[in-house]
């Protein structure tokens, strides 16, 4: 009887390992198959992904899926997609991967996999001109006289309730609107990404805000990917890794975060 149980328990295992196999993420196939890579992101993150004046979407982002499609030898199709519901649409399989600017985090963590970090950035702080003397970091922000801001869901809220706890809070769907709620005087600052704030502040600040450029948090920004798919994450890692070696990652930073050609395509 021990020995006829055993048997049940092995092949139980056995069958258990096969069906797990089975049901396991094939990302790869499924690309290599449809003749596609799809990539979701919100075209709202300067320098990461944004809309020239064709309304095409552009950015840094955008440059390296292009370049991953070309590696698997497929076409290339950006999903655009709001913030808010692009793990969602990940996770039901509206696109492979999520390529926007996304900071790699515990809590989405347990959504999703990440692979390796492609660049660490932090949070900064655009300030009306007129607080330029008062306020000379963020912890000069923490008092209730304060109206802070910064955009929906994102770790920029979340470095603000966390790290400014004492100002007001007002949450904006897009970062966009809060630079320009900033310049019209509705909010006293806005918290959001480091590369992002440094190009608003010229672009859209009109003489009425200033930027505090020390980022006073460390964020890595990450690819997101189903979870059970280790084929996949494998492959995005090498990919990152060949293209920080053959130079293609220096000249594509250089393009978006060193030269400002780009900036004509959206003015």
């Amino acid at each position: 009887m021990k020995r006829l149980s055993l048997f049940f328990v092995v092949a139980l295992a056995v069958l258990t390992f096969s069906v797990g196999a089975a049901l396991a993420a094939d990302t790869l196939s499924e690309i290599q198959k449809r003749g596609k890579l799809r990539v979701g992101m919100e075209p709202g993150y300067m320098p990461f992904e944004l809309m020239n004046q064709k309304g095409e979407i552009i950015g840094f982002d955008v440059d390296m899926a292009k370049r991953m499609a070309a590696a698997m030898k497929v076409e290339l199709e950006l999903v655009s997609t709001a913030w808010d519901g692009i793990i969602p649409a990940l996770l039901t399989d509206k696109f492979d991967v999520i390529m926007s600017g996304m900071t790699l985090t515990q809590e989405r963590n347990l959504s999703v996999n990440f692979a390796d970090p492609y660049i660490l950035i932090g949070q900064s702080v655009l300030l009306k001109k007129e607080l330029a003397g008062t306020v000379k970091s963020y912890k000069d922000l923490n008092n209730a006289k304060y109206t802070v801001a910064s955009k929906l869901g994102t770790t920029g809220e979340q470095a603000t309730k966390k790290m400014i706890p004492d100002a007001k809070y007002i949450s904006y769907e897009t970062e966009q609107e809060g630079v320009i709620e900033l310049v019209n005087g509705k909010i006293d600052a806005f918290i959001y990404d480091l590369p992002f704030n440094a190009i608003a502040v010229n672009q859209k600040g009109q003489g009425k805000i200033v930027h505090l450029s020390e980022p006073f948090t460390k964020e890595p920004l990450a690819w997101a990917v189903r979870k059970g798919d280790p084929d996949f994450l494998n492959w995005l890692n090498n990919f990152m890794h060949q293209v920080k070696y053959d130079g293609v990652y220096d000249k594509i930073y250089q393009k978006w975060f060193q030269d400002d050609a780009w900036l004509k395509e959206i003015q």
